[in-house]
């Protein structure tokens, strides 16, 4: 039996954990085909999003909150030694990007959400494309699908003790809980850093494999703000920052991927690799335009992250495969609802 501090302890990081989860079931839901239809469908997990006042028409299920912007992903060409993919390949690339907040809830002040997401969508001149969604936490707060499912049961359940016994068999919870707790929050997109979590294939020109994960690493200097001086800004403090920011001058990240070891879990995104990992800076993200999403391009992208070019691919981790039948869910909805979500400006972009 655990002392009854360290229950208090992990009982304490679950409340937590739950207003994380709150913002990112739509972005790791789990779908029909790894689970019975009769337990679970995509279709119980997009409704399940719902905040109380129902999903705002026409935006997306998750990650409601969001603004596009436009710019360029340089390629150094050192990740040409990773992946034969063309958009590793000295060269600049077009990005439609979209900055947004792990929340289901469109009414949600900016400064509610405790995590932040980076979609990214890069075009290659031979038709290549990848895509790519991002966020600010370090790991997943379960290890497999199955668990997710068992813990958002868990954390919506009124009986009493339910995450305290789904705690007991998946104690991984935690890591995230105390993260979200300890980790500093700051005031703008641009100071923060973005993780892809899962795994992915790189597949050099030589057939070698490689599984890896990637960040982007702010060029800007991260300043720690409480969260209670940001619950004073503005509920749109964060599109405000960002607008201002890149009309000032391009805003820059780097992206830095991380080559797994041998013995690293690949398709377990609940675990980080070990520090001292080989590590390989790819190239430089440039935002270049903001623009609101009512009327910018990143308003109609899917940002499926199974949409890879040649040289990339999915690992033996899940939640690809499951974020992407989510998204294509919520795609098709909130296109047949556009009309409920005007645009700003008559005769914007199509």
């Amino acid at each position: 039996m655990q002392p009854s501090s360290t229950l208090r302890s992990r009982l304490g990081a679950f409340s937590v954990i739950a207003v994380v989860l709150g913002g990112t079931t739509a972005a790791f839901a789990y779908t029909a085909g790894w689970i019975s239809p009769d337990r679970l469908s995509r279709e119980k997990v997009v409704a399940g999003l719902s905040p109380p006042e129902g999903p705002a028409p026409g935006h997306r299920r998750n990650h409601v909150k969001g603004i596009c912007f436009t710019g360029t992903f340089e390629a150094n060409g050192a990740g040409a030694a990773l992946s034969r993919a063309s958009l590793l390949a000295v060269g600049s690339y077009p990005v439609i990007g979209r900055f947004n907040l792990a929340t289901a809830a469109i009414s949600d002040p900016d400064a509610k959400p405790r995590v932040r997401g980076l979609s990214l969508q890069i075009l290659g001149t031979d038709g290549s494309e990848w895509r790519t969604a991002m966020i600010t936490a370090p790991f997943f707060p379960v290890s497999t699908p199955e668990a997710f499912y068992a813990l958002q049961q868990a954390s919506a359940s009124k009986e009493p003790g339910a995450m305290g016994a789904f705690a007991a068999t998946h104690p991984e919870i935690v890591r995230l809980g105390a993260w979200a707790k300890s980790a500093p929050w700051t005031a703008s997109y641009a100071e923060e850093r973005y993780n892809s979590l899962n795994a992915f294939i790189f597949t050099s020109t030589d057939g070698q494999n490689r599984a890896v994960r990637w960040s982007m690493q702010p060029e800007a200097q991260p300043v720690a703000v409480s969260p209670d001086q940001l619950a004073t800004r503005a509920p749109d403090f964060l599109e405000q920052d960002i607008k201002a920011r890149v009309a000032a001058g391009p805003v820059r990240w780097t992206m830095v991927v991380t080559i797994a070891g041998p013995d690293d879990p690949v398709a377990d995104p609940s675990k980080a690799w070990p520090e001292g990992r080989r590590t390989v800076e790819v190239g430089t993200l440039t935002a270049r335009e903001v623009e609101d999403e009512a009327d910018g391009p990143c308003r109609d992208v899917n940002y499926d992250p199974t949409v890879l070019p040649d040289g990339m691919s999915t690992s033996a981790d899940p939640f690809p495969a499951a974020r992407s039948s989510a998204y294509a869910l919520s795609y098709q909805r909130r296109a047949a609802e556009a009309a409920q979500y005007p645009r700003t400006t008559p005769g914007a972009r199509p």
